[in-house]
C-alpha cells in the first residue's frame, strides 16, 4: 500500500504516525514546503518531500491535508498526474463539488474528517463519498478503522462532524485540564490529578463506546441521593457548564460558516 500526504501539518504527521504504527509495511509518504521540520518521521520509516507530485504516480491514496485557502492552488499542481488513485480530502469546508470542479469528474474522491487522536489510533472519523463503489467505500473504513472508529456520514453533516469530532477533541482537553487544576486545588500534585483525570475521561468514554450505553444512565450508577456526585453536578449546571458547552460548539459551527464565506 502507497500512501501519499499531501500537507505535512499536525493532521497530516498525526496520520502519517498513525497508519505506520498500524501497518508497518505501508509505504508512506509526506510533503512539506520545508521538509526540514518534519524530518523525525524518517526515524519511524515514513518518507519526507518537498514536491507533492513526485510520488503520485505509484500512490494508492492521496490524502490532502492541507489549510483551505492551499487547496485550489495544491489541486491546480496535482491535477495532471491524479489518474487511477483515490483522493482523500481532509480539508475543511471543501466540498466533494468543488474538488470535482478542480480535478475533473472521472476521479475518485472522498471527504474525511478524522483528530489528531489518529497519531494514537484513537481518532473519530466521518468520511463522506461521492463516485465510490462499494468495494471502494469498504477500503476506506478499513483504512480508517486501524486508526479508530469511522462512520459513514452525509456530506451536509461534515461541517458539524468537523466541530463535533475535532474541535471536539480540543473540548475534551480543555475539560481534562480544568479538572487537573480542581484536583490540585484539593490536594493532588499537578502530575497525580492529570492522570486521574485522563484516565477518568478514558473511562467514561470506554463505558460508553463499550457497552452501547448512554451518559446519563452511567451517571445515575454514580449519583447517590445526598451524595458529593450529585452536588458536584448541579452546581456546574447552574454556572452554565452544559450550557457553555453547547454554546461552544454552535460558535465553532458558525465559524466554518465564515471560513467558507471568505474563499
Amino acid at each position: 500500500m502507497n500512501i501519499l500526504i499531501i500537507g505535512g501539518g499536525n493532521l497530516g504527521c498525526a496520520i502519517a504516525k498513525g497508519l505506520k504504527e498500524a501497518e508497518p509495511n505501508y509505504n508512506i509518504t509526506v510533503t512539506r514546503r520545508n521538509p526540514q521540520k518534519i524530518t523525525y518521521l524518517k526515524s519511524l520509516g515514513i518518507q519526507i518531500s518537498d514536491s507533492n507530485t513526485a510520488f503520485i504516480g505509484a500512490a494508492n491514496y492521496v490524502m490532502l491535508a492541507v489549510k483551505p485557502h492551499q487547496v485550489v492552488k495544491v489541486l491546480e499542481e496535482i491535477r495532471p498526474f491524479i489518474e487511477h488513485q483515490l483522493l482523500i480530502s481532509l480539508v475543511t469546508g471543501f466540498s466533494l463539488q468543488e474538488l470535482k470542479l478542480h480535478l475533473g469528474p472521472q476521479v475518485y474522491i472522498a471527504r474525511a474528517m478524522p483528530n489528531t487522536a489518529i497519531s494514537q489510533r484513537e481518532s473519530m472519523t466521518c468520511i463522506s463519498t461521492a463516485n465510490l463503489s462499494e468495494q471502494q467505500k469498504q477500503a476506506i473504513l478499513t483504512l480508517f478503522n486501524k486508526l479508530g472508529q469511522s462512520v459513514f456520514i452525509e456530506e451536509h453533516l461534515m461541517d458539524a462532524a468537523t466541530v463535533l469530532g475535532a474541535c471536539g477533541l480540543a473540548f475534551a482537553l480543555r475539560y481534562i485540564r480544568a479538572s487537573m487544576q480542581g484536583g490540585i486545588q484539593i490536594g493532588f500534585d499537578s502530575q497525580t490529578a492529570l492522570k486521574i483525570a485522563a484516565q477518568t475521561v478514558r473511562g467514561a468514554a470506554a463505558l460508553i463506546l463499550n457497552q452501547d450505553s448512554h451518559p446519563e444512565s452511567e451517571i445515575d450508577k454514580v449519583t447517590t441521593p445526598q451524595g458529593c456526585t450529585i452536588a458536584g453536578l448541579n452546581e456546574m449546571e447552574h454556572q452554565g457548564f452544559s450550557s457553555a458547552l453547547i454554546k461552544g460548539i454552535l460558535s465553532s459551527f458558525h465559524a466554518i460558516d465564515g471560513i467558507q464565506h471568505k474563499k
